[in-house]
């Protein structure tokens, strides 16, 4: 720029350059969504039936282990085609005592520490060498006792590799989960979430993930694809699991006739928020990173960060960025903001009170930025398995472009990125009709 046009925008009131009008852009052709919907063959005969392994984790839910097991208990499935092993993450609350007392049937299993839901989960799978299909299931859940026969049955058949149960909330009013989809940007759904039970959710339907609360996969298959991924420790490991098992050419399916009821987050809701927070960030980033194929992570990556850091702002508890603002400089000799200005210029390493929430936001992003090589290391494994293409499975997020917050300035972004970037050309016409999932 030359020194005279420096000075001409220097100008107040400078005239604005014009610039082109960009060209338009004719609309990519409707895409109706997939249909999803499958069907249940006949039912298997007990010879046929496989020997499973119910891997079930603990961290001081000593109050869940007793309607849990008793539900387990009154199965309807051969006794002898069956185990559960319970991995209890350094409880403190006497739950390992309560299973040895009353539950000596339980294989037990003590961690000196809690090694989280993922690494647990694959602890319990390594143990179970002699199952055909593995089953994870939260502690605080209490099942039908046909379920475990409705949710093997169909990877006995060989109509999929991965199954995922209807969960209702523990008074059985309420959907839990209908199998599940997620977010262009990795934000997972549960489908019919606090949602009415009806006959939307009667219907055997491919799924992206079967929810590890109440799940069941070939022990092969597992292996395969790489079992959960141990560095998530907690949240999303079973989107990132579903994922790769579609992208290694693999089916998951939801199985409404396997029924059960949960006690949502019993057990996060009792650990400080931000440590969830970090975790519920990172994590869908990772498992966009992992996933998607090189093109359209460059579409995705750009939008991914822009809209995490904004959901940083907003939970961030900062109202005055007066401080921050040159324009604001020296106005005024004695005013409040000449004080706060000299104050911020005098003191640049100040600290200034910020929401552990947003914080953990900051931490939840670095732990992808910050280890940018290991995390393409870990892209190139999961990219070998890659038998299908990204476009074959956006059906199956159900919802690509829901927005998570309703704030207006970041619907906007959202908005703004999604274009910019291409990402609505990636999902025109993928969304499911029906309500916006609940959060």
């Amino acid at each position: 720029m030359s020194r005279r046009s420096r000075r001409r925008n220097r100008k107040r009131g400078a005239r604005q350059r014009k610039t082109a009008r960009p060209r338009a852009v004719e609309a990519p052709a409707a895409v109706e969504p997939a249909d999803l919907s499958v069907e249940l063959g006949e039912a298997v005969a007990d010879a046929d039936l496989p020997r499973c392994a119910i891997v079930i984790l603990n961290l001081d839910g000593k109050h869940h282990l007793e309607p849990c097991f008793s539900a387990l208990r009154a199965l309807d499935y051969p006794e002898d085609r069956v185990e559960v092993i319970l991995i209890d993450n350094a409880s403190t609350d006497g739950s390992v005592e309560a299973v040895e007392r009353d539950h000596s049937w339980v294989r037990l299993v003590e961690n000196d520490t809690n090694v989280g839901f993922s690494s647990g989960c694959n602890q319990g799978a390594d143990l179970a060498s002699d199952a055909d299909v593995l089953v994870f299931l939260n502690n605080d859940m209490r099942v039908e006792p046909s379920w475990l026969r409705e949710l093997v049955s169909p990877i006995a058949r060989g109509e999929c590799c991965a199954t995922t149960a209807r969960m209702y909330s523990w008074d059985g009013k309420l959907m839990n989960s209908a199998g599940g989809g997620m977010n262009f940007h990795g934000i997972g759904i549960q489908r019919g979430y606090l949602e009415e039970p009806g006959p939307s959710y009667e219907q055997p339907r491919k799924t992206l993930f079967a929810c590890g609360g109440a799940m069941a996969m070939d022990a092969q298959v597992f292996e395969q694809v790489g079992g959960f991924d141990d560095e998530y420790f907690a949240y999303y490991e079973d989107v990132d699991l579903g994922w790769r098992t579609w992208l290694a050419g693999k089916d998951v399916w939801y199985v409404p006739t396997a029924e059960c009821y949960h006690h949502h987050s019993s057990t996060s809701g009792r650990l400080p928020p931000e440590m969830i927070r970090v975790l519920q960030v990172r994590n869908p980033m990772l498992t966009c990173f992992k996933n998607y194929s090189d093109e359209n992570l460059k579409r995705i990556l750009p939008a991914m960060l822009g809209l995490a850091m904004r959901r940083m702002f907003l939970v961030s508890g900062l109202q005055d960025d007066t401080p921050f603002r040159i324009e604001h400089a020296g106005r005024g000799k004695r005013g409040r903001v000449r004080r706060a200005w000299d104050k911020a210029r005098t003191s640049v390493n100040q600290a200034v009170p910020v929401r552990k929430v947003s914080a953990a936001d900051m931490i939840g992003v670095n732990d992808l930025l910050g280890r940018w090589e290991h995390w393409m290391a870990r892209r190139r494994e999961v990219q070998g398995l890659r038998r299908r293409s990204d476009r074959e499975l956006f059906s199956l997020f159900l919802r690509p472009q829901w927005c998570v917050e309703d704030e207006p300035a970041y619907g906007e972004l959202q908005a703004g990125l999604t274009e910019f970037c291409g990402i609505d050309e990636l999902f025109t016409g993928l969304s499911e009709a029906g309500p916006e999932p609940n959060k």
